[in-house]
């Protein structure tokens, strides 16, 4: 049979994605024993886990570069879950960062310009996760901006007042929401989740992942595996099994 005629015997393979949308910590997550590649390993012959991590970026950027990633023609359908990541860098201080900072309010009208986005390409509320900035332990971040001749450009204090505003946010517009600022910090010694102070270590990734996975679970335990175990394929008659 050629391949054009058996494309068109069967039926569209529709392959559902979760859309990993965020900064730095997001970008990085598809790195060994990263959270991102956990989940998408979970996640395998279920849909696809895409990373749409930018480095460096904030919600004032990112907000600009949703409706070109998610479209309703082309990808809400088989989104079935989004998360949006960002505050590390909307947080940095404004007199020694301002290229990256962004104002506390204007913050957290920017996720929810995103929120209302993806509605209006009908992925719903339940569909969403926010994820709040990690903490931030300053003396190893200092350290790292030191090394670049820069003064410490961040505090944890700032960056836990963003990770209130987000999980507000995610109050105000009924999304779930993964309060990872608080939820490290349940630890005494947070910082060894984290590997430069900033962004997260092997120990984080995994504390990220579990954290994340007990929210996705529920909404993505139902969907199915896609095309049969290979020894459930009739292999006499592969298209009666696979078309």
């Amino acid at each position: 049979m050629a391949l054009a005629e058996a494309g068109a015997r069967g039926r569209l393979l529709f392959w559902p994605r979760v859309v990993l949308f965020g900064d730095s910590i997001t970008e990085f997550s598809f790195q060994e024993n990263g959270w991102g590649a956990s989940l998408a390993e979970r996640l395998v012959r279920k849909c696809d886990v895409v990373n749409r991590g930018l480095s460096g970026y904030n919600t004032r950027w990112a907000k600009l570069i949703l409706p070109r990633l998610i479209t309703k023609s082309t990808s809400a359908e088989s989104t079935v879950a989004v998360t949006i990541f960002f505050g590390a860098n909307d947080s940095a201080l404004k007199d020694l960062n301002p290229k990256q900072h962004v104002p506390l309010e204007e913050y957290a009208a920017n996720l929810k310009s995103m929120i209302q986005y993806l509605k209006s390409v009908d992925i719903t509320e339940d569909r969403i996760i926010l994820i709040t900035p990690p903490p931030l332990q300053e003396s190893a971040w200092e350290k790292e901006c030191l090394a670049k001749g820069d003064k410490l450009n961040r505090c944890n204090a700032t960056t836990g007042e963003y990770a209130q505003a987000c999980v507000q946010v995610a109050r105000d517009c009924g999304t779930d929401v993964l309060d990872l600022w608080t939820l490290m910090q349940k630890n005494q010694d947070f910082s060894s989740y984290l590997s430069d102070g900033l962004h997260l270590s092997t120990k984080g990734n995994s504390f990220l992942a579990a954290q994340l996975w007990s929210r996705l679970e529920k909404k993505l335990s139902a969907l199915p595996s896609l095309l049969p175990y290979w020894r459930d394929v009739d292999h006499t008659n592969p298209e009666a099994s696979l078309l």
